[in-house]
């Protein structure tokens, strides 16, 4: 099967210690790279590849007269760390309110 040996060879440009080729490339020859970590929106902290517990949220962009979406949207990545702590809704809040997607935040939260 075709695919299957394009994974082998996929799978095996990585683990093999004596191979001198650092990029993985596809069956067109394009190089492809085999993970490129996100970062934290808030903390600005790599998001690892085992840090099952991030999320990334899409904020929609509203229309001020109408109330619809307006099809664009606003991509948070946030980390386990931010999560743990309790502090995502917050932090959330800070970042769509820095954006101006939202209005400002309330006395408590400042």
């Amino acid at each position: 099967c075709a695919v299957t040996s394009s994974l082998f060879a996929a799978w095996s440009l990585i683990t093999d210690p004596f191979n001198d080729q650092k990029n993985m490339q596809n069956d067109s020859g394009e190089v492809m790279d085999v993970y490129i970590p996100r970062k934290c929106t808030y903390t600005n902290r790599i998001i690892g590849a085992r840090d099952f517990s991030s999320v990334q949220i899409s904020v929609a962009e509203v229309d001020e007269k109408t109330g619809r979406a307006t099809g664009e949207t606003k991509k948070y990545a946030l980390s386990g760390f931010v999560r743990s702590m309790g502090e995502s809704d917050d932090a959330l809040n800070r970042l769509c309110t820095k954006d101006g997607m939202c209005s400002g935040l309330s006395e408590a939260q400042q």
